[in-house]
């Protein structure tokens, strides 16, 4: 059974990077293999039934083929919590979880809060474990991503307010409706920059999430800052991750719109990622 394992071990290693491959076949041996961290560490797998051998070995197969290993796991982690995600929504990114510690950091609870382009749910349930004063709402496109979103809710124990809408031309009902914060990971990777990623995120998390014109890149950045002008209360705030590229072209674009206070915000990498504006 080891030099089985270790030969799973040697395939992952051939295809990723051996650091990368050896964090993916620990998280896939105490998934399957349901053993502890002691175990994994001492190479323990005796006892190790057959049956979940085989589960973790169709695994390896499966990131051989580039799926993701949070989809292959059907979780993901974020702030803290764990989150159910399938191929209907993106993997939650670390960049996100900076945005939510930066929302935190400058808000007070209490406050009426919208998500837009909720997908597995990771903003809003993760904002409102923390604000649990607050009233959290989030829109999504796709049914399919809501029904995940109101899946991590329930699991996680956080009321948040689920609806389907569109950012692109909101409905009747979010028109009429007011915000203290409006928080957004829209789509923003412009399709020339596919060369950039990797074939594991091409090929299996969801298109429409991800990419956006060449021609008009910011077009979700326009209409949610339009939106945040009418629906917003006063001195409300507006806050975005972004194109590591388009940073200073956001930053004119709120302030076209009509937005003050506008900073940029550079991630942990040192890249041009969140902003933050005040109606």
């Amino acid at each position: 059974m080891k030099e089985d394992f270790n030969s799973l071990q040697r395939s992952l290693a051939a295809h990723y990077d051996p650091q990368e491959a050896q964090s993916m076949i620990k998280h896939l041996a105490m998934h399957y293999l349901n053993i502890s961290a002691i175990r994994w560490f001492t190479k323990d797998f005796e006892n190790v039934e057959q049956a979940d051998f085989h589960k973790l070995s169709e695994a390896v197969g499966r990131l051989l083929q580039d799926e993701p290993l949070q989809y292959i796991l059907g979780e993901a982690d974020f702030y803290g919590l764990t989150f159910h995600v399938s191929p209907a929504v993106l993997i939650p990114r670390p960049e996100t979880e900076e945005l939510v510690e930066w929302i935190l950091a400058t808000l007070v609870d209490g406050k009426e809060i919208l998500d837009i382009g909720t997908g597995s749910g990771c903003i809003p349930i993760s904002l409102k474990a923390n604000l649990p004063k607050s009233h959290l709402s989030a829109i999504d496109y796709s049914s399919a991503a809501l029904s995940i979103a109101r899946h991590n809710a329930d699991t996680l124990g956080q009321k948040v307010e689920f609806i389907e809408d569109n950012a692109l031309d909101f409905s009747a009902e979010m028109k009429q409706r007011e915000w203290d914060v409006i928080v957004s990971n829209p789509p923003y990777i412009r399709t020339l920059e596919k060369v950039e990623m990797r074939e594991n995120v091409l090929s299996h998390e969801p298109d429409m999430a991800l990419f956006v014109s060449n021609n008009d890149p910011l077009i979700f950045y326009r209409e949610i800052g339009r939106y945040g002008i009418t629906n917003l209360k006063e001195n409300g705030v507006l806050f975005f991750e972004i194109n590591q590229y388009l940073g200073e072209e956001t930053v004119s674009l709120l302030n076209e719109i009509g937005y003050k206070e506008v900073v940029l915000r550079k991630d942990l990498s040192g890249n041009d990622r969140m902003i933050r504006a005040v109606k």
